[in-house]
């Protein structure tokens, strides 16, 4: 990941001012006043930075991260695939955006079982990335990419590690910001708004724990 911030991740404000939208327009309403929020791979903070909680975490192995993130956000920097600094059942919601294409299916697997311990009884795991039966041709673009999901095989990895999928939008946004199309408020809600979504090429997947006796 050497340079990735500086190559293909470089800092672009659009970035922030579409988050910022899709909170408010999308994500806010999922998350309770009072709840836990944990970020994995949070990058620039464009995601915990704009949602309104109780407690926000975030982790990611990049140290740049810290001059990007608000200053009561609780930083871990490190492998997501290491979450012992959190107590389990302590966490409300899980989200993680772009991040398991890097990573191999067992390092993913391993997030999922420490995600499982960590989730309150009726928390979520939310994952928003590209589906690769529509973002194909540019899926491997990005030289970081190791791992490939379409929402199906996604759902159904999901599903084989504990978790019941409660929504899976296969088409929920296009792939990226350097598409072209211009960023504003209006034109990402009215995106959000819309039955059919040309252009999607990112899927949105929230799941549950599959067991939720097992959780005290």
């Amino acid at each position: 990941m050497k340079g990735y911030h500086d190559t293909r991740l470089a800092y672009d404000p659009r970035r922030d001012l579409l988050w910022k939208t899709l909170c408010d327009a999308y994500f806010q309403r999922l998350i309770p006043p009072d709840a836990c929020v944990l970020e994995l791979g949070t990058g620039y903070g464009n995601f915990i930075n704009h949602i309104r909680c109780t407690r926000r975490i975030a982790v990611d192995r990049w140290e740049g991260a810290a001059r990007f993130l608000a200053s009561d956000i609780e930083t871990h920097f490190g492998c997501v695939t290491d979450l012992g600094f959190l107590p389990d059942r302590s966490v409300d919601f899980v989200f993680a955006s772009n991040l398991f294409e890097h990573l191999t299916q067992n390092e993913f697997a391993m997030v999922l079982e420490q995600v499982r311990a960590k989730l309150k009884r009726g928390g979520t795991m939310n994952i928003l990335q590209p589906n690769y039966r529509f973002a194909h041709r540019e899926y491997f673009d990005d030289y970081s990419h190791i791992s490939i999901y379409s929402d199906r095989s996604l759902k159904d990895f999901l599903t084989s590690h504990g978790f019941q999928v409660i929504e899976c939008k296969a088409r929920f946004l296009p792939l990226t910001i350097k598409s072209g199309l211009p960023v504003s408020p209006f034109l990402v809600r009215l995106y959000l708004a819309l039955p059919l979504k040309p252009w999607g090429k990112q899927m949105f997947l929230r799941a549950t724990v599959e067991d939720k006796s097992s959780i005290p």
